[in-house]
This record gives structure tokens, sequence and C-alpha cells, in this order.
């Protein structure tokens, strides 16, 4: 009867939350039989958006990779994400003679199509309920290790009940800060291929500068496709595999939008922490973000100084270093973001009126929880901010992630026999080829020097490494260049001449197992720190649902499907940003590209001919009824990381766009969802297929693709498109 208390709760909160806010899963969608979004304007039923025994909307998105979302558009396979989702691929199959970052990549034909080798998509094949059948087996009396031996037994069990001997990749997550659990069952394909980009000047547009703000003129996409055996399974990177024939695909639809006009998006959210106390927040801003943003900024300059003087380390480098640039900014912009809109005043507000309602007769379980959380974040301060020295550290400096995973593998092959040596050189050689396939030893030499001395400068001696605090940071680099691990040709040359010793005394082999071991120690002694800490979370979100009935509770983000809706919306102006070219603060068309345009410049810069395109107004059909080419609108939906590349949904269900960011005002939102500035930046469809037709000339993919147009409200293909003079 408790659960089904709890349960009604959780679905009535839904109906009357704010329709912009919450990351919802699929399941609860078709509980509620979509009575609020059909309200909105959703003109879809339940069953068309997830159905377990028939093809639905969640059949078309995709997690891809593991840290993005994409979306099948085409009864082919066809993939739309986000350009800096494929970053890593695109820079992977560019050289310095063909590069694609630079120039973009369109495959003429499907033979070219490029292996985007180690990615993978994953579809939901369902989802279910397993809370009462993990909570009937637990109570708050058990051991934190007796809590989780029974959930790892439940989880092992649930998986083997539902992978069909491996067919499936089963996994069984927990949401409420552990007081509800899901599983879900998924089908992963790891034949994924590039098919096309835009060059860099479009998919990146705006560079770092525009990063996390509006107005935006990015053409934030790129394309792949999934394969398939002959049969339609899963299957590893084969040049015989076919385009897969997926259960559903997304119409495009060339009508465009309008504020208020119903939307939704449906992705892969990676984390938020929306019931994070105030002094978790406090905790976070003052002392752990500040040492993010710290140690990334320098990690960047490190690598800006040699990406800037040799073309092939620009190309090894670009994916890691817009990876820590994107976070370096997010860090910095939550901070500013949580000082500007009050968030921890507003957190003391609401843990004062719980605290309240703890002291009253028969809630005593619940009325130590805040002060004992509270001591919790005194006790791992100069903790967490180790951890984001450490963080950045492991992140970015190979000299001591390579030494430790391709160490380990010398050690068993130095002892082998000839016969098992010649039997794992294969493995051997891979490991090599993939450790240093995007490597420069020189920045990887100071980049130890740099971030080892930083760590030795910041981190409190209590908890920091042993290791790196014995370290002459200024030394290392000289160390690293006479290690086994030095470059690729001296891990090569070891792998010829296998020498245990020689691997033993090697200074970076000691220096990365000392600190890995460091770390796992420092783990070790906070660990029941970790385990009350999580069960006074677990209480007290258990007490917030009980102490305020009539607030919306929904599951922070763990990265599973969800689904969150609102509508096309507009952004109030700021007087210091520039709205050059923007009639109505909602969407940014080509004039206002073209108005930002600099030539030669790293981040403005644009392709001559996209502004000989402009200029003589050559938009063909995605031109909008106005006139103007779209290039980025706004929604109110609530997504973070995770949901780049997921689709932008109309009513019937065709792809409006691609969400591909945030807006710096409500970078707080992964803390609290702010419902009045807190919006997502997304490509308009219309100019990723202006890109895709018009620019890049590849009328084969938009032949494949089905569309809806004000003359054609069904989907028709993309041949019978009727195309528009210029």
């Amino acid at each position: 009867m408790k659960r089904i208390f709890l349960l009604f709760t959780f679905l009535l909160s839904f109906v009357q939350m704010k329709a912009d806010e919450g990351m919802w899963l699929m399941m609860l969608i078709k509980r509620l039989n979509g009575v609020d979004m059909q309200r909105q304007g959703l003109k879809l039923t339940p069953e068309e958006i997830y159905s377990v025994n028939n093809s639905s909307l969640k059949d078309a998105i995709v997690s891809f990779g593991g840290f993005c979302t994409g979306e099948i558009v085409s009864d082919q396979g066809l993939i739309f994400t986000n350009h800096h989702c494929g970053y890593d691929a695109i820079a992977a199959a560019s050289t310095p003679e063909k590069d694609f970052l630079k120039n973009g990549f369109w495959a003429a034909r499907q033979n070219d199509e490029f292996n985007a080798k180690d990615l993978y998509v994953r579809f939901l094949v369902r989802m279910d309920d397993a809370t009462q059948r993990i909570n009937s087996k637990l109570n708050n009396g058990m051991t934190a290790e007796q809590r989780k031996a029974v959930i790892d037994a439940e989880y092992k069990a649930i998986q083997q009940e539902n992978s069909e001997n491996g067919k499936y990749t089963v996994v069984v997550k927990d949401f409420f800060n552990g007081n509800e659990f899901y599983y879900f069952v998924y089908q992963d394909y790891k034949d994924v291929r590039l098919v096309g980009a835009p060059p860099s000047a479009l998919g990146k547009f705006g560079g770092d500068t525009d990063n996390w703000e509006w107005p935006r003129h990015t053409a934030d996409f790129a394309v792949f496709r999934v394969y398939a055996d002959a049969k339609g399974a899963p299957a590893e990177y084969n040049p015989k595999n076919v385009p897969l024939k997926p259960k559903h695909h997304l119409p495009v639809s060339l009508k465009g939008v309008q504020p208020g006009d119903f939307s939704m998006i449906v992705g892969y959210p990676g984390r938020t922490n929306r019931y994070m106390t105030s002094f978790g927040i406090e905790k976070m801003i003052r002392n752990d973000y500040p040492a993010w943003v710290e140690a990334s900024n320098l990690a960047m300059k490190v690598m800006k100084k040699y990406m800037d003087g040799n073309k092939a380390t620009q190309l090894d480098y670009a994916s890691q270093y817009a990876n820590v640039a994107n976070y370096w900014k997010n860090r910095q912009g939550t901070i500013d973001a949580v000082i500007k809109n009050s968030t921890i005043a507003e957190k003391q507000n609401e843990e004062r009126r719980f605290q309240d309602w703890a002291s009253m007769p028969g809630n005593s379980l619940y009325s130590g929880l805040l002060p004992n959380i509270q001591v919790y974040y005194d006790q791992i301060a100069n903790r967490n901010v180790e951890r984001m020295y450490s963080g950045i550290l492991q992140m970015n400096t190979k000299y001591i992630t390579i030494p430790f995973q391709l160490g380990s593998l010398f050690k068993v092959y130095a002892a082998q026999d000839i016969n098992n040596r010649i039997a794992m050189k294969p493995q051997l050689e891979e490991a090599i080829n993939e450790l240093y396939a995007d490597f420069d030893a020189e920045l990887e030499g100071e980049m130890l020097n740099s971030l080892v001395n930083l760590y030795q400068t910041k981190v409190n001696r209590d908890v920091a490494s042993r290791t790196l605090m014995a370290q002459a940071s200024e030394s290392l680099s000289l160390q690293a260049h006479s290690s086994v691990f030095a470059n690729k040709a001296s891990a090569v040359n070891f792998m010829l001449n296998p020498d245990a010793l020689k691997l033993d005394a090697d200074p970076l082999y000691k220096l990365s197992n000392a600190y890995i071991n460091d770390v796992r120690a420092l783990g070790t002694r906070f660990a029941k720190v970790e385990a009350n800490f999580a069960k006074n979370n677990r209480l007290l979100l258990d007490g917030y649902r009980k102490a305020f009935p009539s607030k919306v509770f929904y599951p922070d983000a763990n990265g599973t499907m969800r689904l969150t809706y609102g509508k096309v919306d507009r952004l109030p102006q700021r007087p210091d940003r520039n709205y050059d070219g923007i009639t109505d603060n909602f969407y940014t068309d080509m004039q206002g590209l073209v108005n930002k345009y600099k030539e030669g410049d790293e981040e403005f810069d644009l392709p001559k001919k996209v502004m000989d395109m402009h200029a003589v107004r050559d938009y063909g059909i995605y031109a909008d009824a106005a006139g103007y080419l779209p290039v980025n609108f706004l929604t109110d939906h609530d997504i973070t990381g995770g949901n780049s590349g997921s689709p932008v949904i109309d009513a019937e269900g065709n792809l409006i766009g691609i969400a591909f960011d945030g807006n710096s005002e409500a970078l707080s939102g992964d803390i609290v969802f702010e419902k009045d500035s807190q919006k997502t930046i997304n490509v308009d469809i219309r100019f990723v297929m202006w890109i895709i037709d018009k620019y890049a000339g590849s009328k084969r993919l938009v032949d494949e693709m089905t569309f809806v147009t004000n003359d054609h409200p069904k989907p028709v293909k993309g041949s019978e498109l009727k195309t528009k003079k210029k």
C-alpha cells in the first residue's frame, strides 16, 4: 500500500508540474495517458511515444556512444547528432592532408562512409519497475555493506533474467537517491559510420566565445549511420554489413516554428543534482568548481601551446581540448549563475521548512538528517578539492594513464614463455596503437610537470597523494622521456625486448601505480563517511516527499532515456549581448550569422561558399515563409549534458531541430530548474537540411529521408519534394 501511495504521489506531482520542468521516464508517460502533454498540444498517443510491443517514437532515439544522444532519420539507419558529439570520430578520420574537421566531410557513396571505431549506439527495448522487488529485501537497520550486497544480488538476477543469453544489455539503476529502482533493456549496435559533417567554421561557429551563450549561430550537427548484419542483428564492423532497418525513424518537418508551439525532447541526459542541499551547493561553488576551473585552464594552456605549433597535434588533441574547454566554461558559468540566482538562499529556506516538519511528533527519523549532512560536507571539503585537481590530472595526463593501463599488460607479457608471448602480441600491438594514437611526447611531458605542480601547490597534504607530493615536478618530464612509455616507439621496443626488471624500475610505471594506489587508499579512508552520507541523503529525499506532498518531485537525470516537454520560447534580451539581425528573440537566421563573420578569425570565419549563397539568398525549400534562412531557435525544455544531439520533436512526432546547448543565465540548472531563464538552444532542422542539400550537395541523403511540409502534411520521401529556385 505504501508503494502505491508513493507512486500516486509521484504521478500526481507530474500532472501538477510546469510543462517545461522535469526529465521524465518513458514508462511513466504511458501510465499518465499523456493527458498533460495533450492538453498543451501533443497530437500523439502515449502508445505512439513509448511502446514495448509496437514501433514507437522511442525506437528512433539512441544513446550515442554513451555520452550523447542521436536520432534515426531514415529507414536506412541514418543518424543525426551534434557536431561536438561526433567531434572525436571526425578528428580520427582526419589527417593533416585531409582535415575533415576544418573542411567538412561528406561521403559521396555509401561505400565512402567512414568506420567510426569504438563508437556504438544503444536502443532502448523496454524498461520496468524493480522498486518493490528490491525494497522488500531492504531495511534501514542494514549496514551499508549489507544493503549493497542485497542490491548487487538483485541487480545481477534481473540482468540474467532479461539479457536473453547476452542478446541484450540490461542496466538497473536507482532513482530518488536510492529510494526507487528501475531496469532498462538495451540493444547495442557497434558498427557506426561517419556519413557527413559540416566544416568547423559552421559546426563550431562561435567557438568558446559563444559556447553556452545566446544568440547562437551554430550548425552543431553531424551525420552517422548504423549498420547491422544481413538479419538486422548487431555486429562488429564488417564491410559486408548493411544499413539497419529501424523500427521507427523521425520525419523531418520543414514547416517552421513559432513561439508557443508544443515541442518535446527525448534523449539521454547525464546527471542532475536537483535535490542537493545548500551545504553541498555552497562547497561546490566556493571550493570544488573553482579548483576544477583552475586545473582545466592550465591543461588547456598546455594543449593550446603545442596545438598551435603543429597541425597533426592540433587534430590529435582537438576533441580533448574541446571537451575540457566545454566543462571549464560550464563550471565557471555554474558558479556565476548560482550566485546571481540566489540558489543557496532558496535551498536554505526550503531546508528550514523541512526541519520544522522533521521536528514534529512522529518524524524523528528525519530530524537529524540535515545537521548530519552538513557535517559530512565539512568532513570531505578538502577531499573534494583534491578530487577536482586529481580528476583533471587523470583526464589529461597520458603519462599517468598509459603506464598504468599498458604497464599491466607488459607485466603479464614479460612473464610469459615465447609461445604465450606470440599469442599475446596482437592484443598488445592493438593496445599500443590505440593508446598512442593521439600523442605528443613534448606536450605530455609539460602536462605532467604542470598539473603535478599545481596539485602540490593547491591540495591539502592531509588528503593528498603522497606519491605526487614527493615528486620533483619540474623534473618529471625528464623522467618520462627516458621511460618505456615515453612514446610509441619505446613501447614497441619493449614489446620486442621484454624485460620485467626494467619495467619494475621504470619511473613512470612506478609513479602511475603508486599514484593509483594512493587514490584507492583515499577512497577506502572515506568509505564509511560516504556510506553514511548516502543513507542520510536517501532518507532525506524520502522525508522531503512526505514533508512537501504538493511539491513537484521527479527523478534526477542518470543517463537513462527521458522525455521533457514544453514549447518554443523567447528569452528576454540583455544589454551586454549583440542582437544584430534578430527581429524576434526566439530564433537566429543566416543574416545574423553573416553579421558575426570575421575573415580569418578562429571562431567567426565562414566558408566563402556560405557567403556567396547568402548574397543571392540561395536558400531553396529551406527558407522560412518570411524569406529568411533560420539557424538556431529556443525552447524552454529541461535538459543537461548527455542531451546533446537530442531531437526536438513537434506535436505530430516530426523532427524540428537538434538540441545542442543551454544558456549561461541558467547554468545552475543542474542544481535547480530556473523556470524564468532556463532555455535550450537548438539547431533549426531547416538549416541542417540546407547545409546537407544546398551547401554540401548530398542529395542522396535527402532522398532517403522523409519530410512533412505545408504542401505535404503526410510524410513523403525527399525525392518527391519540389525544389524551389533561388
